[in-house]
């Protein structure tokens, strides 16, 4: 199985914070918090868009580490 999708389904290598993780893009970080602030009507900072990947060891965000329960569930 490819480590890269999450076990929600999503691709991870074209997720744009793991891409902003992987490529250090802080401007990439920036386009993204703003992006995920306004979808989830709550602040989410350039700081909080680190992530190497749902199954990959590393970083995650705060929600796909703490929150998300298909992940909690799945681990």
């Amino acid at each position: 199985m490819n480590e890269y999708i999450a076990y929600c389904g999503l691709d991870c290598e074209t997720c744009e914070a793991r891409l902003a993780t992987v490529n250090n893009d802080d401007e990439l970080r920036i386009k993204v918090s703003k992006e995920w602030s306004e979808l989830n009507g709550v602040e989410i900072t350039p700081e909080m868009i680190n992530c190497s990947g749902c199954r990959i060891p590393g970083v995650k965000t705060v929600y796909c580490d703490s929150l998300c329960p298909i992940r909690q569930c799945a681990r």
